[in-house]
């Protein structure tokens, strides 16, 4: 993911809210949400490249999200950051015990956002800080650390903590995970990527021939610890593919 916005116990009809676009080449293949073919109590998209994904959930309430840190060149690593999205849900740990088992530099820098039932954690291997137990509150990460204000998440997170009240309408989260405008040049940050670039990745919804958003998610846990997912798809130049929901309650997706 390149946008994470997430809500954690600020409702308690919908404990989790969470709101995120992920931006990558359109050449990477991947699958859009749905039950893993080979593990159906994981719901969330997976890269076929990697094996692993960005955003997912598990039928027994844990969730967990991937951003990468954006630090000029990409630098090779041993393994991919997916990867920890799909070794947590098949550890059976809960959040805080799978982080202390996380070898954090055989990853590429990341930011992770790891949740059961009870708890919240944020990791980094980018800032020398340990895990950080989240407490109730609206959050918002891209690729650099947590609530980094940025131009496009400080106007996406204000957007989102309105869009909280509409709920559990989702149109209007994707409205807000639609929103292409650019930064001013004065206002964008410098992680080592040219200006161009930077202003493309500005955006909320980022959008090129070869790059930008491929999936806006929506993901919502009620009261009861069931997730609904709902997810447009995005090919070049930002066109709609299509739409999908997924619901950890519908038992004939076990098949």
């Amino acid at each position: 993911m390149c946008l994470i916005l997430l809500a954690w116990k600020v409702r308690q009809d919908f404990p989790l809210v969470l709101a995120a676009n992920r931006d990558e080449y359109y050449s990477r293949p991947s699958l859009p949400i749905g039950p893993w073919s080979d593990q159906p109590d994981i719901f969330g998209g997976r890269d076929l490249q990697a094996g692993g994904s960005w955003l997912a959930c598990h039928r027994d309430g844990r969730f967990a999200a991937v951003t990468n840190v954006r630090q000029g060149q990409p630098q090779q690593a041993e393994k991919s950051r997916g990867e920890l999205l799909s070794s947590y849900f098949n550890s059976n740990l809960q959040a805080h015990d799978f982080i202390e088992s996380i070898s954090i530099g055989s990853y590429g820098g990341f930011n992770l956002l790891l949740g059961d039932e009870a708890s919240l954690w944020y990791l980094s291997n980018c800032n020398g800080e340990p895990a950080r137990k989240l407490s109730p509150g609206i959050y918002g990460l891209s690729n650099h650390q947590l609530d980094t204000p940025w131009p496009k998440l400080v106007a996406a997170r204000n957007a989102f903590t309105q869009t909280l009240d509409t709920l559990p309408e989702m149109a209007p989260f994707f409205h807000l995970l639609a929103d292409r405008e650019l930064a001013a040049d004065a206002d964008l940050p410098q992680t080592g990527v040219s200006l161009e670039a930077e202003r493309m990745l500005s955006a909320i919804f980022v959008s090129s021939p070869h790059y930008g958003t491929r999936a806006s998610t929506v993901m919502l846990k009620d009261g009861e610890g069931n997730f609904t997912l709902l997810e447009r798809s995005f090919g070049p130049e930002g066109r709609f593919l299509g739409e999908k929901v997924i619901r950890t309650t519908d038992d004939n997706l076990r098949n």
